[in-house]
């Protein structure tokens, strides 16, 4: 079993993303900011790319954490992250 993270730092959270070839982006809602995600690749459809600047601004003003882990139970390299609230 892998041990979970959770940080609110914005540098943390961008090294980790970025070292995964992650981009900030977001799921556009009716309400203001979007559920945020980051994403690994070909951008999904339903995703909007957006800059880390937006991304911290809607990350901040939610009180979101950053749950994540950095290797997966073989060793390798984890992409499990979400965002959850602060206590």
């Amino acid at each position: 079993m892998t041990a979970s993270l959770t940080t609110r730092d914005h540098k943390e959270i961008r090294a980790w993303a970025e070292a995964r070839d992650g981009h900030p982006a977001k799921v556009e809602t009716k309400g203001k900011g979007g559920i945020l995600r980051i994403d690994f690749g070909e951008p999904e459809d339903s995703l909007t790319r957006i800059e880390w600047e937006e991304f911290f601004d809607i990350f901040d003003q939610n009180d979101l954490d950053f749950l994540y882990q950095d290797k997966t139970a073989d060793g390798g390299t984890s992409r499990f992250n979400k965002f959850v609230a602060r206590d």
